[in-house]
């Protein structure tokens, strides 16, 4: 648990998770700033993913400044094995998930408690997500700035942005998740990884809320510890050509995906 004075942001019923990999000042970062910001956590948990010795030293080495539990493994095994391990140690009824390269703004101590507030006024969400690369492409506006994401199951609602109800980035959900979508898929890359939680998720009728203003809530900062993750080049450009294979792509991305709920 992080030490702070001020016990107006305490949360009892939460316990944050972070899961790590290689990037030990991120990590130091981000944990600085949920200090610095005074938000107290019931119990903050670091699953690490096998990283190297002088990062894992560096991690054991915060570990009596910040107060976290340490969940390591031998090797590297993934990102769902990752989640899974630093999952099955929470024990409050909700967990904060957040990836080691993220850095929470003064913003998120009210939207967290809003957040907080809604979960436990409405059963039936499963999940907030609190920050993303996109806007979720169908919402319905709810209350304190947050709208609820609606799934258009039609295949005239054709983004193919819908299928990602679900996301790895910061979020906050039950401890019973699991219980109801199953465990994260270990063994595969992390972007199968996450998806396949998507597809469970739609599949079990998960529902969830979006934050609208996202961007002032966390900074995504990768730029002193790159991410390992490495995604094809031709995903990336915008000359013509490209623009219209990635065109056909995502055509040929959303029927697959859509087959794939199916099953």
């Amino acid at each position: 648990m992080i030490e702070s004075s001020n016990t107006k942001n305490y949360f009892d019923d939460v316990s944050l998770l972070i899961t790590h990999y290689n990037r030990s000042i991120s990590l130091e970062r981000l944990l600085k700033k949920f200090n610095d910001l005074n938000i107290i956590f019931q119990q903050i948990v670091v699953s690490d993913d096998g990283s190297s010795q002088d990062h894992l030293n560096r991690v054991k080495g915060l570990q009596s400044k910040y107060q976290f539990q340490l969940i390591t493994s031998p090797s590297n095994k993934g990102l769902g094995h990752n989640i899974n391990k630093g999952q099955s140690v929470i024990y409050t009824p909700y967990t904060l998930y957040i990836q080691e390269d993220f850095i929470p703004q003064e913003r998120f101590k009210s939207v967290l408690s809003d957040g907080l507030e809604l979960m436990k006024e409405r059963n039936d969400i499963d999940i907030i997500r609190f920050w993303s690369y996109f806007t979720y492409p169908y919402l319905k506006p709810y209350k304190n700035g947050f709208s609820e994401m609606l799934w258009k199951p039609w295949p005239w609602y054709t983004d193919h942005l819908k299928f990602y109800y679900y996301s790895d980035h910061p979020h906050m959900r039950r401890n019973t998740f699991t219980e109801k979508f199953g465990k994260f898929h270990e063994g595969m890359k992390g972007d199968t990884t996450e998806f396949s939680m998507c597809l469970s998720f739609l599949q079990n009728k998960g529902k969830g809320l979006f934050y609208d203003n996202f961007p002032l809530l966390f900074k995504h900062d990768n730029t002193q510890e790159p991410s390992t993750m490495k995604r094809e080049n031709w995903k990336q450009k915008n000359d013509p050509f490209t623009t219209f294979l990635r065109w056909v792509y995502l055509k040929f991305k959303f029927i697959k995906n859509s087959i794939q709920l199916i099953k």
